[in-house]
């Protein structure tokens, strides 16, 4: 299998393919040359491409190209109850998202594949007093691949101005579950929602392109809106989760009703908003909470995780290690 994007007509480093085709008017209204180094200059575009083949009896990683500061290591095989299952952290050689930073990341799953993607540890984004950052992330999961994109929260610190765009286009016979969290700042220090913008969108599509689910945030504390700690925003909260699951391995309804029940029986999550629903199509459900406690947001999205693992592949979550 080729490395994603290998035959494409716009070079890597072209901006072309490392910004975003649309900006959200929140965050391009921020757009400025920075006193540092700017968009395009070296370590300010990073770059990574992965793409999993389903090798023998396990997943392997058969196409791999990085930038920095974007990398990973190599792929690790822990899950007693999936050791075909190819867990892979993300990983960067910064210590942060910075101004006028564009990172893009395309993994590729093949069919019958089964991977883990994670971050090696949280997103900081930093102030930002002359332009904006952005991440590009796209999942593509062929059919009978099963591919978990759970990353660690971003954290926007005050004076951030930060846009991500997720797109994970999955074949029919494909699972695919997708976690995002993201905090009100650095909370152990008092910081709260001190950021200019957070804009996320995340896109679900099918190969052919079509459009199955369109999930919208923008966050802007001194925006036009009021702020965002209202009750049709963050109600008060610090912690915003959505877990996000794509299967035909069950109907809609049950993954729902499994996500539900999940959080109910955890005691933790009785502080927590939390709600989930079906995705159209019948192409499964998602799950938004809303907390103040970070550690009680991480268990309820972990016993989410671990109760669709069990409906759709029979097996629990495994402990995953950070070093």
């Amino acid at each position: 299998m080729p490395i994603p994007g290998a035959s494409r007509a716009v070079p890597r480093l072209d901006p072309r393919h490392y910004e975003p085709d649309r900006v959200p008017y929140e965050v391009r209204r921020h757009a400025g040359a920075p006193d540092t180094l700017g968009v395009g200059r070296p370590g300010k575009v990073g770059l990574l491409e992965l793409a999993f083949e389903r090798v023998g009896g396990r997943t392997e990683l058969t196409g791999h190209y990085q930038r920095s500061p974007l990398q990973i290591m190599r792929p690790l095989y822990f899950d007693p109850a999936r050791p075909d299952l190819a867990v892979t952290f993300l990983m960067s050689t910064g210590g942060g998202v910075l101004q006028a930073d564009r990172l893009r990341t395309d993994v590729r799953c093949g069919a019958g594949t089964a991977v883990h993607l994670t971050t090696q540890a949280a997103t900081k984004v930093h102030r930002m007093d002359f332009d904006y950052a952005t991440q590009l992330f796209h999942l593509e999961a062929g059919p009978g691949a099963y591919a978990e994109y759970l990353p660690e929260p971003v954290i926007p610190f005050a004076g951030s101005r930060f846009h991500q765009r997720t797109v994970l286009t999955v074949d029919r016979g494909a699972t695919v579950l997708a976690g995002e969290t993201v905090l009100a700042g650095r909370l152990a220090r008092g910081e709260r929602n001190a950021y200019r913008v957070f804009a996320s969108d995340l896109e679900v599509r099918r190969p052919d392109g079509e459009l199955v689910a369109l999930d919208t945030v923008r966050l802007e504390p001194g925006g036009p809106g009021g702020g965002v700690a209202g009750p049709a925003v963050l109600a008060g909260h610090d912690v915003m989760a959505s877990l996000y699951v794509l299967s035909p391995l069950a109907p809609a309804g049950r993954i729902a009703d499994v996500l539900h029940e999940a959080l109910a029986a955890l005691p933790e999550a009785r502080g927590l908003l939390h709600a989930p629903s079906v995705l159209p199509q019948d192409s499964g459900a998602w799950l938004r909470l809303l907390g103040s406690d970070t550690r009680a947001c991480a268990a309820a999205l972990r016993a989410a995780w671990d109760a669709v693992r069990r409906l759709l592949i029979g097996v629990p979550a495994p402990e995953l290690r950070r070093t």
